[in-house]
Order: C-alpha cells, then sequence, then structure tokens
C-alpha cells in the first residue's frame, strides 16, 4: 500500500495529539484559553488515550512537567494559550533548560489572518506571532507550523528534540487556525528507537585511566549528567573496582548512595566537609557530566572547592560545551558517560591486582566524613521551639520513607537539605538548580507523583517560595493526587536575608516578613490555608510531635500540609563559599564550630 492511501485528513491538533499518544505520553499539565482551545478539543476526543490535569497557574503546568521527567526519565507535555498565558511558563521552561530537564511546551498563538493587526494577546510589536522569540533562551528550539500541512513534521521533529544530546525543553507554537484546519497526512505509526549513546575516544579514555590509577589522591565528580545518562549502575562498579572516593554536585546527588562507604557527599558552598576536602587536596579529578556552576565550586574560587591546577582535570561529558569551559583538561572527553565508565571498567578489570583498599587518602576523608556527621548529628538532639533546622532534617530522615521522591523547593532550606539529606538512589531528590525557580517544588510534587504513583512523594518547601504557587493545593484535591508538602516556616526570605546579614553589617530590608507598622514577625497560617483548599493539614507545636506528624501525613495517602516553625536565625555552617563580586566571599567556619564544640580533627 503506497502512503498516498494511507493518508488520513486530520487537523493540526489531532495530528500532535495523535503524535504524543503513539509515544506513550500520559498526560497533558496545562491551563485552557482561547488561543489553545483548538488544541484541547482534540485533548477531549482522546481522553482514554491521554489525561488532561488543568492548573490553576501556568507556571505548576511547567514545573510539574520538569518534575515528571526528572523522576521517570520520559518527557510530557504542557498547553497554554497565547498572551499571559504562555508568558506565566517561562519561568518554568527556564528552569528546566538550566537542569537539563526536557518537556514539550505547547503554546496557542492567534490566527495567522490576524497576524500584524493587533489582535487581542498577539507577541507581535516588533515581528508577527511572536512568542517563540520570548523564550528563545529558555527552549532547545522553538517550531511555529503555519499550515496544518506543516504540522506532522513540526511535531516529530519537536519531540525528538527533547532527549536527542542534552535534553531539554522545546516548543511547539501554534496559531490557533492551524489547530482546526485539516491536512492530509500519514499519522505516525512508529517510535523512535533509542539510540544508546557512544563513549569517548577509546586511546583518551585508555590515558585518562592510567593518571587516575597512579594518583595517590583522586576522586571522582559525578554530576548530574551521570544520573540523566542512566550511568549510576557503571559508577558503582567503576567507583568499586578501583577504590576511588565519589563525590557528587548538588545536582548529581544519588548518583551514588551516599551511605556507601566510597562516598563523601555534594560539593561546593553548602557541601559536605569530606566532599570539598577531597576535591580541593585531589592530584587528579574524573568529573563525569557536570558543569562546574558556580554553587557546586564554591564560585570558582581557588582552593575552597577546587585548585585546578594543580589538580589534573579529566573531564568527560555529552555536550561540547562545557568540557574545559571553566577549568583546563588534561583530558577533555566528549562521550556518554555510561558508556565511557563502562569501556573504562573493562580496561580497568583487564589489568593485574584489585581495587585499592584504604590508605591515607582514602583513611583522611573517612575521618572528615565522621567528624561532619558527629557534628550534625549532635546539633540534631534539639528540641528548641522553632525548631533548629538540624532537627527538622533528622525528622524527615527518619520519618520518610526511604523509597520515597523528596522535592526540594528554593530557599534556605536548600542549602540544608544539600548538606543533611542522605540521598539514596537516582531521583530520590529533585530539584531546581540552576534556575533556581521558587514555586518548583510546591507544584512540581504533583508531576513526580503522576510519575511515580507507588512511591510516598513529599515536597520541603519554605514558606516564601510556598506562596508563590499555593494553587498547587487545589489541583491536588481536584485529581487526587496523594502528596505532601512540609512547610519550613521561617518567616521569610531567609537565604537573601543572610546575605545581608552576612554582607552589609546586618541590615535588612525586604526579606522578613513582618507587620510594618509594628515590627512583629508575620506569618500566615499555612495549616489553615491548606484546610480551606480542601488539603489536610498539621501546625508542630512541639519538637516531640515532629516525626509523628511527618509519618502520619505520608501514611494519610491523601493531599495533606505540615507546617513546621524553624529558627531562621540558624544558618547552614560553610565549607565551601560563594562569591558576589565586589563583596567579600565568606569563609568556612566548619573547622572553627568544631573547635568550639570541642570535637578534635
Amino acid at each position: 500500500m503506497d502512503s498516498q492511501s494511507r493518508a488520513t485528513l486530520m487537523n493540526g491538533a489531532d495530528i500532535i495529539v495523535d503524535h504524543l499518544t503513539k509515544q506513550g505520553v500520559p498526560y497533558l499539565f496545562g491551563l485552557c484559553g482561547h488561543g489553545i482551545t483548538g488544541f484541547m478539543d482534540a485533548a477531549f476526543k482522546a481522553q482514554n488515550r491521554i489525561k488532561t490535569i488543568s492548573t490553576h497557574h501556568e507556571q505548576t503546568a511547567g514545573h510539574m512537567a520538569d518534575a515528571y521527567y526528572k523522576v521517570k526519565g520520559e518527557p510530557v507535555a504542557t498547553f497554554t494559550s497565547c498572551g499571559p498565558g504562555s508568558a506565566n511558563l517561562v519561568v518554568a521552561l527556564a528552569a528546566a533548560m538550566m537542569d537539563s530537564s526536557a518537556f514539550l511546551a505547547i503554546t496557542g498563538n492567534v490566527p495567522t489572518g490576524q497576524f500584524n493587526r493587533g489582535p487581542f494577546q498577539e507577541t507581535g510589536r516588533h515581528f508577527q506571532g511572536d512568542f517563540p522569540s520570548v523564550i528563545r533562551p529558555y527552549v532547545k528550539r522553538s517550531y511555529q507550523p503555519m499550515r496544518a500541512d506543516m504540522v506532522q513534521l513540526a511535531v516529530t521533529q519537536a519531540w525528538d528534540q527533547l532527549t536527542a544530546g542534552r535534553p531539554g525543553p522545546v516548543n511547539l507554537d501554534v496559531p490557533l487556525n492551524v489547530f482546526v484546519e485539516e491536512a492530509s497526512v500519514v499519522p505516525s505509526s512508529t517510535v523512535k528507537a533509542v539510540i544508546n549513546g557512544a563513549p569517548g575516544n577509546p586511546k583518551a579514555l585508555c590515558a585518562a585511566l592510567d593518571m587516575l590509577l597512579k594518583a595517590t589522591q583522586p576522586v571522582i565528580i559525578a554530576g548530574q549528567g551521570v544520573i540523566l545518562g542512566k550511568a549510576c549502575d557503571a559508577l558503582l562498579a567503576f567507583a568499586e573496582r578501583t577504590g576511588i572516593p565519589v563525590v557528587t554536585s548538588p545536582n548529581g546527588k544519588g548518583a551514588i548512595p551516599d551511605r556507601h562507604r566510597l562516598a563523601f557527599g555534594a560539593i561546593g558552598r553548602n557541601g559536605a566537609y569530606a566532599a570539598n576536602d577531597a576535591t580541593r587536596n585531589a592530584d587528579v579529578i574524573l568529573a563525569l557530566g557536570f558543569s562546574f556552576d558556580d554553587r557546586a565550586t564554591s564560585a570558582w574560587l581557588d582552593g575552597y572547592t577546587l585548585s585546578i591546577p594543580p589538580s589534573k582535570l579529566i573531564q568527560i561529558d555529552i555536550d561540547p560545551t562545557e568540557i574545559g569551559r571553566n577549568y583546563p583538561t588534561e583530558y577533555g572527553i566528549l562521550g556518554d558517560a555510561k558508556a565511557s565508565l563502562e569501556l573504562m571498567l573493562e580496561m580497568a578489570e583487564a589489568r593485574t591486582g584489585g581495587p585499592r583498599e584504604g590508605g591515607a587518602w582514602f583513611d583522611r576523608l573517612a575521618r572528615g566524613r565522621e567528624v561532619w556527621r558527629e557534628y550534625q548529628s549532635s546539633l540534631a538532639l534539639s528540641d528548641q521551639m522553632p525548631l533548629r533546622p538540624e532537627r527538622l532534617m533528622a525528622a524527615l530522615s527518619r520519618a520518610v520513607p526511604e523509597n520515597a521522591v523528596v522535592a526540594s523547593d528554593v530557599g534556605v532550606h536548600h542549602n540544608w537539605i544539600i548538606q543533611l539529606m542522605d540521598t539514596l538512589r537516582p531521583r530520590h531528590l529533585i530539584h531546581s538548580w540552576g534556575f533556581a525557580a521558587m514555586g518548583f517544588a510546591t507544584s512540581g510534587i504533583l508531576g513526580a507523583k503522576l510519575a511515580a504513583p507507588d512511591r510516598p512523594c513529599v515536597a520541603v518547601v519554605g514558606d516564601g517560595s510556598f506562596l508563590m504557587t499555593p494553587h498547587a493545593l487545589a489541583t491536588a484535591v481536584e485529581y487526587g493526587i496523594p502528596v505532601v508538602w512540609v512547610v519550613w516556616n521561617n518567616s521569610g526570605f531567609c537565604s537573601i536575608r543572610d546575605i545581608q546579614h552576612g554582607m552589609f553589617g546586618g541590615r535588612e530590608l525586604a526579606t522578613a516578613f513582618e507587620i510594618q507598622r509594628t515590627g512583629e514577625s508575620y506569618s500566615p497560617d499555612f495549616a489553615m490555608m491548606a484546610k480551606s483548599m480542601g488539603v489536610a493539614s498539621h501546625r508542630v507545636t512541639h519538637a516531640g510531635e515532629l516525626e509523628d506528624a511527618i509519618a502520619m501525613a505520608v501514611k494519610a495517602n491523601v493531599p495533606y500540609l505540615v507546617e513546621v516553625p524553624v529558627d531562621r536565625d540558624i544558618r547552614p555552617i560553610g565549607t565551601g563559599s560563594w562569591d558576589l563580586p565586589p563583596l567579600p566571599n565568606p569563609e568556612p567556619n566548619f573547622l572553627k564550630a568544631l573547635a568550639a564544640r570541642g570535637i578534635t580533627f
């Protein structure tokens, strides 16, 4: 049968929905608007094949799609209308782009016949129907079919682009008339085969392995690319075969279980002591899928997290723009993390001798890990109210099941989670790292639960970030999505308040939540707010009820909010630094704090 005889008359929206369902996409997340109604009609007709989740703000839809990919590793799609509808999606697109997270953003536009006439909600003062220019820095590519017969190619290319190479969001911008006009097309019938990544250059990998095995103080940095590339098992096998210590970037937490004997924590501004000690004193570093961003490297300040040179860097990445971008490499190797590690493991196994065992380097790092845990655990015993952050983190580790997905929103609580949460597997912890979009976890936890319906899903959110997208609670109730929000209530935007106190002599403005007339600390009653939306809730009033309150919320298997008062004047201990030139960078204070508490090191 020739292709002409298999052609079917379909409108643009049906072509898109048909392609998505054949790719196995289970959900559409979005919000209605006149520019997207043609697409919504196609989604209505396909309800038995793909489920639509309507949100109360487009940002929530985008964060849900981002979190879905972070948890499951498979993209879904969002739908938004022209004008403010799709403009509200920009923050979520940027967050996904910065974290190499993929979803298809289907945006409605005004009809092509109204281009350049100033119709309602057209982005067109500079160029007609120009929404793609609004999001140009925040997507891998925009596709804008102008006729129905262009839609099939556009949606196919857009979908394939999502996960080709480094993942990221892709935009399909469609004028209203193109959604509803028909064209004769051959419907897509096959799913594109997944092509396994190729390893880096074998000679370079062999030379890199030689350098690693000859090193006296080697370390592996596992970035998020290890998780995205499904290379975690290969990383663990390689580390165990060679006996090389492993640290992670904050975005790579979970690439190796934090409780593994070769794991020494996350590096950077709020990293663990042993992790930063390892990377700044290593003679050879193997970096895998790690972009060397400022918060993970102590802002590139020499000697805090990294000293390259004299440390020699081997960098393996799938994205050529990352190799050598921030630090010079001895070997910069373009390749897939999983395939490269597997090839290096084969090379290592072919050599005589087993893994290095112990030694002065390992013992040094193990002692650093031990004193770090001793210091933090002693503070977690406090029953003060408002709670010490260490106490809340200890309660979360005890009350949240190990198979849970934990989503962290953005704020000072995020720093505590990076420092103290034991991340036991890939995609155990999800967060917005590169763009740090507040509201990510409050909203995204819904997408996480849809991606992992059999696992408890808990969002740890600051009061500031929660207030940005609290409408996510209504969506959870409407669709029966049983997630838990733990609201870390410290009455302010305290990560920025801390900067004001540290760098501007204690002067603060617009960061603490206060009644302006009296200066009295202010906080909404989040538990009551949740109840007003139909969400079960509990407000913790004393430390002794904390674990039970969180465990009860998880066990209830309904949308549930737990509000926890936290002392905002207790700040994360520093083992690295950060830099906001020309302001002076803060110095690490962990060793001083150890001495003050009588812990010898």
